[in-house]
Parts: structure tokens; C-alpha cells; sequence
């Protein structure tokens, strides 16, 4: 299943769920407290809007016309810049493979995961809608940026591959890299919010470590199989990651502390505030 089908069910099934079981959400008891906040007055048209950006820019990116012959046949692999140069060529069909498992496995990943957790179940929805609105944020930035940018990925510099793979319209989609940016985004997202609702679980850390380990990975994988130059992969990975973290990020109920963290008055002699951060 190519990477644009897979965003387009889940970004279809996810906004028409939300959107089914908002009333019942805005109807809940004012006094319960969430750990996040969601305006659905507001949110919900945001998270259509991008997802609609999103599918748009796809029916742009993957019909791009086909690149001559000769003008590929020209290309030298010294005109890219020295950091990516190294990657000029690569072309890896089991790395490739690979990443479309870490890729597939990931995103549905943090829904299973804030099924089966206790805590995080109860807030199952509003947690899925925030979770599509990083995923249709994420792909907003990948899209736009493959429509804007015409970037050789690193194998059209492969002269052992047939020259009709080497001038497909889908070779100039390098810039930026969205399998590590979707990984990145659904891991970072998974983890910021078990961090959120287990603040006092070790295993928090666990969970960013396998974050950072599963993007690294897809970046990796994806530049020694020749989609992606360096430069993709780390922006890519940046852009993923820090939508999976924000989005909850931002929209945290402030009424939630960080146990960790105090803050007490100072009087006597002087008056002030002592903040003091327990690791």
C-alpha cells in the first residue's frame, strides 16, 4: 500500500469518527477535568482544512510528468552539495522494505497503545483527534514541500537502474523525507503522551527512547535506499517529530502540574519565590 493511501484511510476514518462522537463529547459533565484541552469549534475545521491540504497536494505530487530522457542522462553527481553527496547512487530495495514495516507498523501503533492503557482510554477520542491533527500537520509541511520542490531522490544518480525508473515523476519527491517525519511524528506523539498521563513512570523514557530509535532508523533506512538525501531525512525527522511532541504539548491543561516541579513563597527577612525542580 503506497504511503498517500495509508494517510488518506487514516485521515478519512479518523476525522469522520471524531467528528460522529463530538456531540456526545460536548454534552460531557462540565466538572470533569481532561488532561487536554480541544476546542472542537475550532479544531475540528483546523484538522479538516490540513487534511484537506494534505489529499490535495497528494493528487499533485504522485502525477508529476515524467522527466526526459537526455536531461537525466546529464546528471552529475558532483552538483550535489558535499553533505548529501555521499548519498548520490544509493539504491537498496531490502532497505526499503524495511522502512515500509517500521513505517506501517507506526501508525497505528499509538492507537492500539492509548486503547489498552487504562488511563489514556478514557480520554480515547479526544486523545485520536489530536493525534490526527499532528499527523494532518505533519502532512501539510511533506506534501507542500514535494509540491513546491522538484528534488531528484539519490537513486535517479544510479546508472545501473533502467533509465525508465530514473525518470519517473515520482523520482523528484526527495525533499523532504515522509517516512521518517510520519514515524517520528506518531512515536514522539505516543510517547509525549503516556509521558503526560504516567509523569512518575520510568518507563516514559523508554518510550522516547524507541521514539528516537524507530525515526533514526526509518531515516537511515530510507537514505542507504536511495529515496532520500541526508538533509530529507533529518528535516523530515525534525518536522515529525516535533509535531508529535507540540500538538500535546500546547494543548495541555494547564491545571495539570508537573509533580516535579515547585514553586513556594520566601518571606522573613526577604520576599520572593523559590522554584526548585526534583530529577
Amino acid at each position: 500500500m503506497p504511503i498517500k493511501n495509508l494517510l488518506i484511510y487514516s485521515l478519512f476514518f479518523s476525522f469522520f469518527y471524531g467528528a460522529a462522537q463530538t456531540d456526545s463529547l460536548l454534552v460531557e459533565k462540565k466538572e470533569k477535568q481532561h488532561l487536554y484541552n480541544y476546542n472542537f469549534k475550532y479544531e475540528l475545521p483546523i484538522t479538516a482544512v490540513a487534511a484537506g491540504v494534505t489529499l490535495f497536494n497528494f493528487t499533485k505530487i504522485y502525477s508529476k510528468d515524467r522527466v526526459p530522457d537526455e536531461r537525466v542522462m546529464r546528471i552529475d553527481r558532483n552538483d550535489v552539495n558535499r553533505f548529501d553527496r555521499g548519498a548520490a547512487g544509493n539504491f537498496d530495495e531490502d532497505a526499503e522494505k524495511i522502512s515500509d514495516m517500521i513505517f506501517y507498523g507506526s501508525v497505528p501503533v499509538p492507537l492500539l497503545v492509548f486503547g489498552l492503557d487504562p488511563k489514556i482510554r478514557k480520554d480515547y477520542l479526544r486523545v485520536s483527534l489530536l493525534y490526527l491533527q499532528a499527523m494532518s500537520f505533519t502532512g501539510v509541511v511533506y506534501s507542500t514541500s514535494h509540491q513546491l520542490n522538484d528534488r531528484r531522490r539519490p537513486y535517479v544518480y544510479n546508472t545501473e537502474l533502467d533509465i525508465s525508473e530514473r525518470t519517473r515523476g515520482a523520482s523528484q519527491n526527495s525533499f523532504i523525507a515522509g517516512h521518517p517525519a510520519l514515524v517520528g511524528t506518531a512515536t514522539f506523539f505516543m510517547a509525549k503522551v503516556y509521558a503526560d498521563y504516567h509523569p512518575d513512570s520510568a518507563f516514559k523514557w523508554v518510550m522516547y527512547g524507541l521514539a528516537g530509535a524507530s525515526t533514526y532508523a526509518t531515516a537511515h533506512l530510507r537514505v542507504k535506499a536511495g529515496q532520500h538525501f541526508p538533509t530529507d531525512a533529518i528535516v523530515g525527522s525534525v518536522v515529525g517529530a516535533a509535531s508529535g511532541f507540540l500538538v500535546p504539548y500546547f494543548h495541555k491543561n494547564k491545571l495539570f502540574k508537573d509533580p516535579n516541579l515547585g514553586l513556594m513563597p520566601i518571606t522573613g527577612e526577604y520576599h520572593g519565590l523559590s522554584l526548585s525542580y526534583t530529577f
